[in-house]
């Protein structure tokens, strides 16, 4: 993938004796050559190219670069190109020149004018372009999927009280279907991010050639309608060069992956205070302790954030310092990406399929919601309703918290509550509400109830909620639908326009 001006078929009556359709003596030889090649990373691509290749040669032939009859031979060299696959290639420093000595091969020295009226610079762009839209749209879908996970196991939950920590400390009920819906939204956006990244990558760079452009009457619109493109990228230079969408598409993974992380970590220390039970499929047992049930899926989902991340970093390292236009360290810029799109997507199937399948063991959760005075922050709440200043109330509470303990009942805790409102107020408890009421604070489950505003974890408001998630998910799916229509119907365009040729 190096820098290339556009050629002609004079390119491929100059064929190296290295059998290449590119390089000249002076460099078809040298212990650097294998350092160079990118061919084996390249079979992520080879679809790709193929169908740039056959978009590009249509568009010559409709503007009489070539020949109708050269055309005709070129694409049915790529049809045989593409049945014997990508390990058939000839040797050569990437898919591109290996694809087109194949063509060359086949039928001889016309093979060379696929090449017209571009560069390697411009086709390889266009290539990982092609690529990383389809690995952004199956990260996409399996976002969805796991928000209907989320989403539907959440409508089974709503009223599963459950504890809420921060800091890792008890702080206040909550029930299972709020919490799982915290998820929801954090994916959701994921699946927003991917969908923006695709919209800045669907755009071909096509026609751009090494950087400059070229003086062939190319229609770059064309080909960027032939491949499925929404557009093109237009300056030339920036068309060939650019990779910023690549670091965009590594970050909308490491950001999805980080929020797998945080959902992986949770359901694993809830397995561990036995909150939630792992589906059998979900996870594994050990090789010496038979009585183990490892959440083993969940820690390399975890995991993969690590690597998401890193991606993510070393593709903005590598970018930082080049400057205008193409330079061969971007070479090493997508194949990454791709390996981590795809980890990535494979997690966010696994932790939908993780949530879809586990059991929430009610009972356990119950008994855990109201640990360590969970409930504090509902009698304060209570007392401010009252008519006490917020900060007064929370010092009632707070004194009341040195002596509440998890045995006591309701009607004790209250008792203690009472006596530190004495204390600090000089006021009995019942002075500001009823000690009914104070009781009724004091329950984990009428504590999520009550919490009943916007976004909170009472039924009725997660039952909002789970409705404006349902319509967000319809709209995703729709946008993804007609996403993955577009390019279907540009592929039948391209196949139907292959077939007047072959």
């Amino acid at each position: 993938m190096t820098d290339d001006d556009p050629g002609t078929a004079a390119d491929a009556d100059a064929a190296t004796e290295s059998g290449t359709a590119v390089r000249r003596d002076r460099f078809s030889g040298g212990p650097a050559r294998a350092f160079l090649s990118s061919l084996a990373a390249d079979a992520a691509i080879f679809e790709a190219d193929l169908a740039v290749d056959r978009a590009h040669t249509v568009m010559l032939a409709e503007q009489g670069i070539v020949d109708d009859a050269v055309a005709d031979d070129i694409l049915a060299a790529l049809d045989d190109v593409e049945a014997a696959g990508h390990g058939d290639l000839p040797g050569g420093e990437d898919v591109h020149e290996a694809i087109e000595t194949a063509v060359i091969d086949r039928i001889g020295p016309d093979g060379g004018r696929m090449h017209t009226a571009r560069s390697r610079n411009d086709e390889v762009a266009t290539c990982i372009r092609y690529r990383l839209r389809e690995d952004l749209l199956a990260a996409a879908e399996a976002t969805v999927a796991l928000r209907e996970a989320l989403a539907e196991v959440a409508s089974e939950h709503t009223e599963t009280v459950m504890p809420g920590y921060t800091h890792l400390q008890p702080a206040q009920p909550t029930t299972v279907a709020h919490y799982l819906l915290s998820y929801e939204g954090g994916v959701a956006r994921d699946t927003a991010r991917l969908l923006d990244a695709y919209d800045r990558v669907n755009r071909s760079p096509l026609g751009a050639a090494a950087f400059a452009g070229t003086p062939f009457d190319v229609d770059r619109d064309r080909t960027a309608e032939l491949l499925g493109f929404d557009g093109t990228v237009r300056n030339s230079t920036d068309a060939a060069s650019a990779r910023d969408f690549l670091a965009e598409g590594a970050t909308a993974c490491a950001t999805l992956a980080t929020t797998l992380s945080g959902l992986a970590e949770d359901l694993i220390l809830f397995s561990n205070k036995g909150f939630v039970e792992l589906s059998d499929a979900y996870a594994s047992t050990s090789s010496i302790m038979p009585q183990k049930k490892n959440p083993d899926t969940l820690e390399l989902t975890r995991g993969v954030a690590g690597d998401a991340i890193g991606e993510a970093t070393g593709t903005l390292s590598l970018l930082k310092g080049l400057p205008r236009a193409y330079n061969r360290d971007l070479q090493r810029a997508h194949a990454g990406v791709f390996e981590i799109a795809d980890d990535v997507r494979e997690a966010t199937e696994v932790a939908a399929g993780a949530v879809a399948t586990a059991g929430w063991n009610e009972a356990t959760l119950a008994d855990a919601a109201g640990e360590g005075f969970a409930t504090a922050t509902g009698v304060a709440d209570l007392l401010a309703m009252g008519g006490l200043p917020f900060r007064t109330a929370h010092e009632i509470v707070a004194t009341a918290a040195e002596t509440v303990t998890d045995d006591d009942s309701p009607e004790a805790a209250a008792a203690k509550v009472d006596e530190a409102a004495r204390k600090v107020t000089g006021d009995a408890l019942s002075t500001y509400v009823n000690r009914e009421d104070v009781e009724s604070a004091l329950d984990p489950a009428a504590s999520a109830a009550s919490r009943d505003s916007a976004g909170g974890p009472a039924p009725e408001a997660v039952a909002d909620e789970l409705a404006a998630v349902e319509t967000g998910i319809e709209e995703n799916d729709a946008a993804l639908a007609a996403k993955r229509d577009a390019l279907a119907a540009a592929a039948e365009t391209l196949d139907a326009e292959v077939d007047t040729y072959v």
